[in-house]
Order: C-alpha cells, then sequence, then structure tokens
C-alpha cells in the first residue's frame, strides 16, 4: 500500500533542484565562509550568492536578510529583540511565536492578545499607547486564513514595530517584504522544498537586533555561527523553484483543496475550519475539517495505518493531547475542536491521490461514525 501525504505545512519533500544546488555548493565552495584563503572566499561567495537570490525574491536587499537555522530561532530573535514594555499579538500565532511571548510575561512584559473570527482571521483594534512589538503571522498554520498584515502595518504607529511569520506563505503565494510594511519577517525553507535546518529573518534597515547567541561576529554580528553555504544554496534553490512554478502551483492547489473538501462532504456531517472553498483570502495548501463524533487523535491513528499522513495541528505540538488554540481562539465548540484534523497539500499531489485519499479516509470514518451513534 501506497502512502499519501497529506501533511505539507509540517514539512516537504526535498527538491532535487534544492539538492543539486547543496551537492554542488559543498563540493566546490566547503570551506569556511569566514577563512581568508581562496577556499573560504569561494564559500563566502556561494553564501552572498544565496543571500541576494532570496532577498530579491522576498522584495528584499541582501543586508536585511540574516540565515538561521529555522523559523524557530528566527522568529525567537525577532520577538526578544523587539519587543518593548508591551506587546500585541494575534492568539493564532505558532508556538515559536507564542511561547516567546509567553516568557516575555513571565519577565513583567504585558501582552494583549487580539480576537480572532470564525473564518480564523484576526480582529484587529488600535494598540496600547505602550506598545513596541505587534504579532501578526500572514498565513496560519492550521487553517490557511491570510491575514490582513498589509492593513495592520499601514494603521501602526511609526514607533511600533510589527513581526510578521511568514513561514507558511513564502514560497506558496508572492510575498514582498517591502511592500507588505512590515519590520521583520521569517520564512524556513524545509517549507517550499528546501533542505530542513536553514531559515531567514529579514530586518528592515535601521531595525537593531539583538543576538540571542555569542561567540562570533558573523552577519553582522545579529546571528554568530558558522553561517552554512550549502542550505543557503538550497534554500535559494527551493525559493526560486517555487517562485517560478507559483502561478500553476496556486490553481493546482485550490483544484485539490476543492476536491478533497468535495469528496469528504459526500462522506457524511463534516465542517470546514477556517475561509470557505474558493476564497481568496486563504492558502490552498490547508483544509482543517472536523469530524463530529469522532475523536481526531483516534482517526489521526487510524488514518496513518492507511496509509494517509496528516495532523492534528502544528507538528511542534502534535504530542499534545490538548485542543488547537487556533481553533479554540476561532471559537469552534469543544466537539469539533476535539474532531479536528488537517491535511495539507503540495502541487506534487494529483486528483487521484486526493479521490484515493478520500476513499480510505471514509473506510476509516464510517465504522467510527456508526460505533458513535450505538
Amino acid at each position: 500500500m501506497r502512502s499519501i501525504y497529506l501533511d505539507h505545512n509540517a514539512t516537504t519533500p526535498l527538491l532535487l533542484e534544492a539538492a543539486d544546488a547543496m551537492r554542488r555548493t559543498e563540493a566546490e565552495a566547503f570551506g569556511n565562509p569566514a577563512s581568508a584563503h581562496h577556499i573560504g572566499r569561494a564559500a563566502r561567495r556561494a553564501l552572498e550568492d544565496a543571500r541576494e537570490r532570496i532577498a530579491a525574491l522576498l522584495g528584499a536587499s541582501p543586508d536585511e536578510v540574516t540565515f538561521t537555522s529555522g523559523a524557530t530561532e528566527a522568529n525567537n530573535l525577532a520577538v526578544f529583540a523587539l519587543a518593548g514594555g508591551r506587546v500585541t499579538a494575534s492568539p493564532i500565532e505558532h508556538p515559536c511565536v507564542v511561547e516567546p511571548l509567553r516568557q516575555l510575561e513571565t519577565r513583567g512584559f504585558a501582552v494583549d492578545w487580539w480576537p480572532a473570527n470564525s473564518r480564523g482571521l484576526v480582529a484587529p483594534s488600535p494598540v496600547h499607547a505602550d506598545a513596541r512589538l505587534v504579532c501578526v503571522m500572514l498565513a496560519n498554520h492550521e487553517t490557511g486564513a491570510i491575514q490582513p498584515v498589509r492593513e495592520i502595518a499601514a494603521a501602526l504607529p511609526t514607533k511600533t514595530a510589527l513581526h510578521c511569520d511568514a513561514v507558511q506563505a513564502v514560497g506558496k503565494f508572492p510575498v514582498n517584504f517591502r511592500e507588505l510594511g512590515v519590520t521583520t519577517l521569517t520564512a524556513s525553507a524545509h517549507k517550499f522544498g528546501g533542505p530542513k535546518g536553514v531559515g531567514v529573518l529579514l530586518a528592515k534597515r535601521g531595525t537593531k537586533l539583538h543576538p540571542l547567541l555569542f561567540g562570533g561576529h558573523q552577519q553582522q554580528g545579529k546571528r554568530p555561527g558558522t553561517e552554512s553555504a550549502p542550505l543557503a544554496a538550497g534554500m535559494a534553490a527551493a525559493l526560486d523553484h517555487a517562485t517560478r512554478n507559483m502561478p500553476a502551483n496556486l490553481a493546482k492547489l485550490t483544484a485539490l483543496r476543492a476536491r478533497l473538501w468535495e469528496r469528504l462532504c459526500e462522506l457524511g456531517p463534516v465542517v470546514l475550519n477556517g475561509p470557505e472553498i474558493g476564497a481568496t483570502d486563504v492558502v490552498p495548501t490547508t483544509l482543517n475539517v472536523s469530524f463530529p463524533g469522532c475523536r481526531a487523535d483516534l482517526l489521526l491513528m487510524a488514518l496513518d495505518l492507511a496509509g494517509v499522513a496528516c495532523s492534528t495541528g502544528s507538528a511542534c505540538s502534535s504530542g499534545s493531547l490538548l485542543p488547537s488554540p487556533v481553533l479554540r481562539a476561532m471559537g469552534l465548540s469543544d466537539e469539533l475542536l476535539h474532531s479536528a484534523l488537517r491535511f495539507s497539500l503540495s502541487p506534487r499531489l494529483e486528483l487521484d491521490d486526493i479521490d484515493e485519499a478520500a476513499s480510505r479516509i471514509s473506510s476509516v470514518l464510517r465504522p467510527m461514525w456508526k460505533f458513535a451513534t450505538l
């Protein structure tokens, strides 16, 4: 039985283009980019080439790009660097933004939480006069809802920084750092076919970033440590591939999401969590569905045995039995909270894959529903 992978929001398979770029860089520029000899200089050229490519693709300048180990480090770096005495955030942020904010609360910082509506969109209100940082993601990791980041940025006072976690947006739809008007923005390579272990933090020129780590002066002192030219090259290649194929990928993903929802609706009383099918404010990679009468954790395990890989929410909190904070913030009932699964798609999938997945979901779901009604 072949596996059907419907968990692309957690991670994506490595693209051949990214793997080739990494192998080539490792062979030709394996040195330490900080070394002064010709082998080190080759690594430095490869690293800076990747920095320039990523900057161009995301509407930033090369000196605004800081390489990190991934989105968790990048989000932590931005939050701890920009927070003043008071922060405003959305309640649907990823754990690697929420947890740093919780840490700030233990240090005496005030954190105000904007509400979210039933479609998974943030409902912003004027920020407190003392707020120095606002955190709003671009696309939600559980529902795919695209947040009104540009509008929020335009309404903020100039003294207030805006941090944007764009991990589920970059590589999936056009993202332009300059046009969004945010102060900082994060992306992670493995979410769009790049290697694990590398991400970027974009920071507007003039933004002071205090490092989380110490021991070197790499990357203008913002993130010390030996940079990986191969990982950076792999990220740049993956982002270039995703950007060039973006129009076709978006059209295909929209069709795949609609097909999966259509097939699931044939099974019984399912509930869509997040923006509706055909909406323009959703990333079509993501479909969050509740199956009333079923426990999501049991359904997840049964689907895994049936060869369908999906999730109950963020991979970073997949071991938790607590209901999704994102769905709770949207006001879902306990029944819907405890029966929700996230299916996340890739343009590598075909309609036949969706139909086969729906068939397997049906074979698992129907006995559960029947048992629940006894």
